[in-house]
């Protein structure tokens, strides 16, 4: 083992055995997050000042429906996502793994396309602006993130290039130089400073001008993801692009353009009047 690098601190990925069904860290993190979101998006629709008066919302008992409507879109549309943009060619051959989902392969920009669909098929039952959906999910969607990376890194999966750096890690299954844990970067900066962003722009009245949050999750995220895509490794066949681009990149800049556009426009509109 090279003189700096760190042990990797080796976890069993079964979390806990209930009777036959082993319950894993991966489930446990989409558990997480989802729970911690059902808290978060009550708390912010039922704080008065985080709105205008009289603003068009879910109530906190219609908040129970919204998260099966994006929760269900973040897994059917993240596993497709990883299906049809990252190894098509296998799971053709191999269709009886599309179900096998304690095995990882969850794509962010899938669920990303699902839980749209779920937000908009809310918003139109609900009579509820679809932009105001999208601010209360995505308010709360950097605490899903950062428990999902955290899940890539316990794994261990998505770890990083080789480097020199003194927290460099030796990744079971990456063979014997020490890497970037880029899991850890993604869940500090796309969970943890994104997080503190968003909460302090709601606490800010961004809430109040629909499509801002979503915008600034589009840009924070984009901008982050494509940062930390330069310290992570990319699968030779699925992710790595020409002229040292990756799959992620290229999936995330259209996220900070939308975002930017999202964020001008409710700029450029009042706040939700009285």
């Amino acid at each position: 083992m090279p003189i700096f690098a760190l042990p990797f601190p080796v976890v069993d990925p079964v979390a806990v055995n209930i009777g036959p069904l082993p319950l894993r860290w991966y489930a446990l993190a989409y558990i997480g997050g989802f729970v911690f979101a059902w808290f978060g998006m009550r708390a912010l629709v039922g704080k008065e000042s985080l709105w205008s008066s009289g603003q068009a919302r879910p109530t906190r008992e219609g908040i129970d429906d919204l998260l099966v409507n994006v929760a269900l879109g973040i897994i059917i549309g993240g596993r497709l996502g990883h299906v049809l943009i990252y190894d098509p060619g296998f799971y053709l051959a191999h269709p009886l793994e599309i179900f096998q989902t304690w095995k990882g392969g969850m794509a962010f920009h899938g669920g990303l396309i699902g839980a749209i669909i779920g937000m908009a098929l809310y918003a139109r039952r609900g009579a509820i602006p679809f932009l105001t959906i999208s601010d209360i999910c995505a308010a709360v969607a950097p605490v899903g993130l950062f428990f999902g990376r955290l899940a890539n890194f316990i794994k261990p999966e998505m770890w990083g290039r080789e480097t020199d750096v003194p927290w460099g890690m030796v990744f079971p299954g990456a063979g014997d130089a020490p890497r970037h844990p880029s899991q850890l970067y993604e869940a500090g900066l796309e969970g943890v400073a994104l997080g503190l962003l968003l909460w302090f722009a709601a606490r800010g009245g961004a809430l109040k001008r629909p499509g801002l949050i979503t915008g600034l999750f589009g840009v924070g995220y984009g901008l982050a993801r494509i940062f930390c895509e330069f310290f992570r490794e990319p699968d030779p066949v699925q992710e790595a692009l020409p002229h040292g681009l990756t799959m992620g990149m290229v999936l995330s800049l259209p996220l900070v353009l939308l975002g930017t556009l999202a964020m001008l426009n409710a700029l450029r509109k009042r706040s939700v009047p009285a």
